[in-house]
Parts: structure tokens; C-alpha cells; sequence
């Protein structure tokens, strides 16, 4: 849980940063790319962390531009570049709209009581959590995969070093 305003946002930038990495990574073909059958694409996956950024934190209270297009775009230059945008809003947004002190206000959230830092703690989660899932279609879709908290095997792979096992 978030107690500071500063503190969600120089985490989130970091976070963020790396998801964009991925984001920035993906092929338009990469999309359509699932991880079993009935389970969603790459490109849901990617879609979701634009809409998951609007969705959870709107209904905390917070207001920020989202793109109002609900269905996917088809070019993943548009996701990357909507997260992009969602990013800058919603960071923008937490510092301007909230402080400090408002992050340990509850509020009723998903049928639970939640305060404003858990609400920001979570959301981060969840991101962290999509972004995992992404990294394994990424793989399927062969799309090479950038390292988040340490060097991807292709990443070890260019720099010469042996695979860790």
C-alpha cells in the first residue's frame, strides 16, 4: 500500500517504463497470438493494460483522458503508443488530484472497502501481473522478449554471457 503520492509515482514510472518496453516490442502479426485456445490474445493482453489503467483508477475517483475505443486497435504501434498516453495521464492525474493524506481514505471498491493507497498498490500488481502473462505469448508469438527485472535469455544470448540455468 502506497502512502505517498511520490512514492506510487517514481514506482510506477519505473514499472511503466518497462512495460512500454514490451509494448513497443510487439508486431502487428503478434497479436492475434493466444496462449491456448479460449484464453486471451497477446493483443487483448496489451489492449487490457491501456483499459486496465483507465477502469481501476477511475472508479477511485481519479479523472484522466483513456482512449474511448473499447475494441483493440489492429496496429500494436496504436497500443504502444495509447499506453503511452493513458501513462502520462494517469500519473499526471495522481499527482494533481490526490495527496498524501487522501491516500488513506477508503473507498468502495469491486464490493470491498479499499483505501486510495491500496487501490494504487493493486493496480500496480495487476499490471505486473498482465505484463508476466504478455512476456510468455511474446515468446510463443516469437517476438523477442526484453528482460524486466533482469536480462532476457535472448538478452544473455546477444551479450555472449552463458545462459543461466
Amino acid at each position: 500500500m502506497y502512502t505517498t503520492i511520490r512514492g506510487f509515482v517514481e514506482e510506477y514510472r519505473l514499472e511503466a517504463g518497462q512495460t512500454q518496453k514490451l509494448l513497443d516490442a510487439l508486431t502487428d502479426e503478434s497479436l492475434n497470438q493466444e496462449l491456448a485456445p479460449g484464453y486471451r490474445t497477446l493483443g487483448q493482453l496489451a489492449w487490457h493494460l491501456v483499459h486496465n489503467n483507465e477502469g481501476m483508477l477511475i472508479q477511485a475517483g481519479l479523472t484522466f483522458e483513456a482512449p474511448a475505443q473499447q475494441e483493440r486497435p489492429s496496429s500494436a504501434k496504436a497500443i504502444a503508443d495509447a499506453y503511452r498516453s493513458v501513462t502520462e495521464g494517469l500519473l499526471k492525474a495522481v499527482e494533481t488530484q490526490w495527496t498524501d493524506e487522501e491516500l488513506s481514505e477508503s473507498i468502495h471498491l469491486f464490493g470491498q472497502t479499499w483505501t486510495k493507497g491500496l487501490v494504487l498498490y493493486i493496480f500496480l500488481k495487476h499490471e505486473i501481473h498482465h505484463r508476466g502473462q504478455m512476456t510468455i505469448v511474446m515468446r510463443q508469438a516469437g517476438v523477442p522478449v526484453i528482460g524486466v527485472y533482469g536480462p532476457s535469455k535472448d538478452e544473455w544470448a546477444a551479450m555472449g554471457a552463458p545462459i543461466p540455468e
